[in-house]
């Protein structure tokens, strides 16, 4: 009976214990808890990228007579011609944020958006043709992701508008180790290094900077406690429970003792 009454004691602080720490894991893997207070107002914050040393831009110009605007698909020092079937001309722009771009030589280009690179472009190539369609594309869009998600490494990403959601999607979504209230991104602006925490738990970041990535960012999720005392110990789901027995069974042996 003595030892039933042990048992019972420590099964039942096991239980309250486990709980506990169920009910503080569970509030801090859940997303957008605070979506509400947006009240459905617009995002004062709005996304252009811009153009940074060592991306790789495919610029193809077209016209109503293909041969007119050949001359600007083709040629230059550091270009390549498009590839995939992809009309244009690839460009990467050097250290001092320029490309070599056929017919027109040597231009700087580095902090404009694609949109003013588009007019820039239009507006010296309406010297050689009349009313010139113009695209441009970033082709190393590159993300870095990092810790405690199901795949890191790095990300190429299509799409030029990119959230750091869809971006710890790609990389399998975060793990349960991960601490989702201070998620590292790193990032390089006109050649200095800056950096911010996001907590994806609340939906304030949505309307941060760093809500959109840039090329070359880095993210850096952060392991959470468990995952820190998990990894010590070698235990890292069953740490908890291994201490519960090694508590129940101390009390067994020393209540036989007596």
């Amino acid at each position: 009976m003595k030892y039933f009454f042990v048992i019972k004691k420590t099964t039942l602080l096991v239980l309250v214990s486990f709980l506990l720490f169920s009910c503080v894991a569970r509030k801090n893997m859940i997303y957008y808890r605070n979506i509400d207070s947006l009240n459905n107002k617009q995002m004062a914050f709005s996304y252009e990228l811009k153009i940074q040393p060592d991306d790789l831009l495919l610029i193809a110009v077209s016209c109503d007579d293909p041969e007119i605007s050949k001359p600007f698909n083709i040629g230059g020092s550091n270009n390549i011609v498009g590839s995939n079937s992809e009309p244009g001309v690839s460009c990467l722009v050097d250290a001092n944020g320029m490309i070599d771009f056929p017919v027109l030589g040597k231009l700087t280009i580095a902090g404009l958006t694609q949109a003013e690179l588009i007019k820039m472009l239009n507006e010296k190539i309406s010297f050689y043709i009349k009313k010139p369609l113009i695209t441009v594309k970033l082709k190393n869009y590159k993300v870095t992701i990092q810790g405690e998600v199901k795949s890191p490494g790095f990300y190429n990403f299509d799409s030029e508008r990119f959230t750091l959601v869809e971006a710890l999607l790609k990389a399998g979504d975060l793990t349960v180790f991960a601490k989702r209230k201070n998620i590292l991104i790193i990032r390089q602006v006109d050649g200095i290094i800056t950096y911010n925490r996001v907590d994806i738990t609340k939906v304030d970041f949505i309307n941060s900077p760093f809500y959109y990535l840039r090329q070359n960012d880095m993210v850096y999720v952060e392991p959470n406690r468990l995952r820190i005392q998990g990894a010590a110990s070698g235990r890292e789901f069953n740490f908890l429970f291994s201490a519960a027995a090694s508590f129940l069974t101390y009390l067994i042996f020393n209540n036989i003792k007596k």
